[in-house]
């Protein structure tokens, strides 16, 4: 699809409804918003922002916060005016910015009666299946005790060859742990143009695109500011990953006065909305589809085999007839029926050792067993394509 493809469509009335009833978001705040632009954290502006969460959760929505800022407050705490480019001087600014980065969130929320949580991630978390399994655990237990986490990179630790490179990234990555509805990411920006805008007057900001479109990162800008690592190409890269979960993204200006409430509201004009081009779940399927190789078999009864086919159930440990291979918590695994017949894929909630304990037992045994009960399914619907 070409700019002017683009610049003509006209998106439907109800283009953004979705965002009125998405209800896990995940809101990336980046270093330019949360610092004012590097003169220290603009405790108004997160205290705005910390007013606008705590309404969207009173209409029932899941929040978690992956923020920047870490390493711009603390070279403003430092005296520092230029971004260091040695990394440990780099971790040294984090590790000082990080206390009242995490501070500010902890003290405004709380106003509003919400807990929050701090979670520091590297790349290294998110690539290791067990430790993206802990981390994806304790998110969704976070969420359901009503704490909304505040999430951001591991500065302090990171290493180039670990590291995200941006908080964008880190965000979509967070987006698809948490297996979000919405990604939006405020940035001192209005959104995506078909140009950009600091160096064309007449550039024409596009209110709705498909994320992965490859048209879109020609028209991004890959210039960051001084604070922050990315530009506006690591926003569309972000959007693309995202939907690779069937995430939506906007991005938008966190300048806007009350723009995460405009959002949720489905107010057209404001920002850019990055529309997947498969559900969540289907592209989570697909996803799974593309997985190549199983870790390992497990032999279901003639009656979770129905069930499987059938669709939309879960694979309980009480039809599992026997367990084959050497697997890890999260890892592929093969299910076949009696005859050997491949019916589905599904990632695992238990290692094959505690797979082989709990076959043939109802769930409610799972305790009893194992000493704890991760889940009551060996494998949950939403990580389970049937073939």
């Amino acid at each position: 699809m070409s700019p002017a493809d683009l610049l003509a469509h006209n998106p439907a009335p109800d283009a953004r409804a979705h965002l009125k009833t998405d209800r896990r978001w995940v809101i990336k705040i980046g270093s330019a918003m949360v610092t004012g632009n590097g003169a220290g954290l603009d405790l108004a502006a997160i205290d705005r922002w910390a007013e606008q969460i705590a309404a969207l959760r009173a209409q029932g929505r899941e929040i978690v916060i992956v923020t920047s800022g870490a390493v711009a407050e603390g070279m403003a705490r430092l005296g520092w005016k230029d971004r260091p480019t040695a990394l440990p001087e780099l971790q040294a600014a984090a590790a000082v910015g990080q206390m009242g980065l995490v501070q500010a969130y902890a003290d405004v929320l709380l106003r509003h009666g919400i807990h929050t949580a701090q979670i520091l991630l590297t790349h290294d978390d998110l690539s290791n299946r067990q430790r993206y399994l802990n981390a994806r655990s304790t998110l969704r237990v976070l969420l359901d005790l009503g704490v909304v986490p505040v999430v951001n990179e591991n500065d302090t630790v990171a290493t180039d060859e670990i590291r995200f490179g941006d908080n964008d990234t880190l965000a979509a990555l967070v987006a698809n742990l948490v297996e979000a509805d919405v990604l939006v990411i405020l940035t001192d920006q209005l959104g995506l143009f078909d140009s950009d805008p600091r160096k064309n007057p007449a550039a024409k900001l596009l209110t709705e695109v498909t994320a992965g479109d490859l048209s879109l990162e020609g028209m991004a800008s890959p210039e960051g500011g001084k604070l922050g690592r990315g530009g506006m190409y690591t926003k569309v890269i972000a959007a693309k990953r995202a939907a690779q979960s069937g995430a939506a993204t906007v991005v938008a200006s966190g300048a806007t006065p009350r723009v995460l409430l405009e959002l949720a509201a489905g107010t057209p004009g404001i920002g850019t909305v990055f529309q997947p081009a498969q559900s969540r779940l289907a592209a989570r399927k697909q996803w799974l589809a593309g997985q190549l190789r199983a870790r390992g078999t497990l032999t279901v009864d003639a009656g979770a085999a129905a069930a499987l086919r059938q669709g939309g159930r879960s694979l309980l440990p009480i039809g599992v007839v026997s367990v084959e291979g050497e697997f890890t918590r999260g890892d592929l695994v093969r299910i076949i029926d009696a005859s050997g017949a491949d019916l589905a894929r599904g990632l695992t909630n238990y290692s094959s050792e505690q797979s082989r304990k709990i076959c043939r037992q109802p769930s409610s045994a799972i305790n009893a067993i194992l000493g704890f009960a991760e889940e009551d399914e060996l494998i949950h619907r939403d990580n389970l394509i049937v073939l």
